[in-house]
């Protein structure tokens, strides 16, 4: 089926989709405390920004604590400064060689916003699905213009970007309220 090409493209940017919000979803703020929260935060080394993750080990000693030691001691004002840059409301505290991060229990206002940003995320995912379906359509009727598939390839391809656009939005929306869920009842 001529179709293919454009339904496989279209399947694997809508898959990306969904990962990126994964990954987005693991620097928001639950009660527990996760080396994900800090792990892409960005650090200047050495004039490039490079994340954290890169730059120190971390570590979750307890639940409420993230400690982080770069593996360059001379990386920590930078490490340091970028996490009070950054939109965790952390406070960080220096210990030596060290950086230690105290994840202070949420309260109920700071949840219904954290609800809030994951519900924003999910909506700007589910946008960009929108975007990638509109293309692989027009991709679809440019070849049916161009005679390269027939008007019931068309409608078939049709219905494939749909049903693909309906299931990764479902997806986003189950971890929308598996992301919500986890910040409220932390």
């Amino acid at each position: 089926m001529p179709t293919t090409p454009v339904i496989k493209d279209t399947e694997a940017k809508m898959k990306k989709a969904v990962e990126v919000l994964t990954d987005e979803f693991k620097g928001v703020r639950t009660g527990r405390a996760s080396t994900a929260l800090v792990e892409n935060i960005r650090a200047d080394y050495y004039g490039s920004p490079t994340p954290i993750k890169q730059m120190a080990s971390l570590a979750t000693p307890q639940p409420d604590m993230i400690v982080i030691k770069p593996f360059d001691p001379s990386a920590v004002k930078e490490i340091e400064k970028a996490i009070k840059n950054s939109d965790l409301s952390i406070a960080p505290i220096v210990d030596g060689k060290l950086i230690r991060l105290n994840i202070p229990p949420l309260s109920e206002e700071r949840r219904r916003q954290l609800v809030a940003q994951v519900k924003q995320l999910g909506e700007q995912s589910k946008v960009g699905l929108r975007n990638i379906r509109r293309d692989a359509i027009k991709q679809l009727e440019q070849n049916e213009k161009a005679k390269t598939i027939t008007e019931d390839d068309l409608e078939k391809g049709k219905k494939q970007v749909d049903d693909l656009t309906k299931k990764h939005t479902d997806e986003i929306d189950a971890l929308v309220k598996h992301k919500s869920d986890e910040i409220m009842l932390d």
